[in-house]
């Protein structure tokens, strides 16, 4: 077999090993598409005349304009409310899509610790692992954030005994990324393609709590 066969069959084997531990950790990507999904009006109707669990005495918009009518994440928000009057689900989710976007660009950069107060234990290791795997194989990635298709919160949990309240939020986003070895050769990806990268991340916080920061305890697909 000749030296650069050898030097390919190498590279794809480093390849696949990163592209399936990027999966365990961050999710999946796709290729870009352009059309965009916009609500019928009988969706629209729908969620104009949802009704929700009430915190004093009327439907809080805050709650109903967020999640699922029905949904556990109903009652678990409101008990966070109960535990934090002032805690907020709009901001909230406006703040995890900026935390999103951070995180995600401190991982593809090697720069956790710019983002280290924001990971759970487990999630700042499992991030580690990966960035630690590509200095090993001297593979390098170049990735731009193009911004956020859908941000929707899927489901929510307040633990009374601890005060912890959980929220579960799938993201889409589209980015540009690739991966290149030590000289430069492209190895997945591609520099000039949008691709369209799914998470599901879970973040938890002690409601009541002096620390306003949110932890991302967990990450899926």
């Amino acid at each position: 077999m000749s030296q650069s066969i050898l030097s390919l069959l190498v590279l794809a084997g480093i390849a696949i090993f990163l592209i399936l531990r990027l999966r365990n950790v961050l999710g999946t990507r796709e290729g870009f598409e352009k059309p965009r999904v916009e609500l019928d009006d009988t969706v629209a109707s729908d969620r104009g005349s949802k009704t929700f669990e009430v915190i004093e005495g009327g439907v809080d918009r805050d709650i109903a304009d967020n999640v699922a009518d029905g949904s556990r994440a109903v009652t678990e928000l409101a008990a966070m409310k109960r535990a934090e009057p002032s805690f907020n689900v709009t901001e909230f989710l406006g703040g995890a899509g900026g935390a999103y976007e951070m995180i995600l660009m401190a991982f593809e950069h090697d720069d956790l610790e710019s983002v280290r107060d924001f990971l759970a234990d487990e999630v700042y290791e499992a991030f580690d692992g990966v960035i630690q795997t590509r200095r090993e194989q001297g593979l390098q990635v170049q990735a731009q954030f193009v911004g956020l298709r859908e941000l929707q919160l899927i489901d929510a949990e307040f633990d009374n005994a601890t005060r912890e309240g959980e929220v579960k939020i799938r993201f889409v986003a589209e980015l540009i990324s690739s991966v290149h070895d030590a000289d430069g050769k492209l190895i997945e990806g591609n520099p000039t393609e949008i691709k369209r990268q799914k998470d599901i991340w879970t973040f938890a916080r002690e409601m009541g709590s002096n620390d306003p920061n949110w932890q991302l305890v967990a990450t899926g697909a």
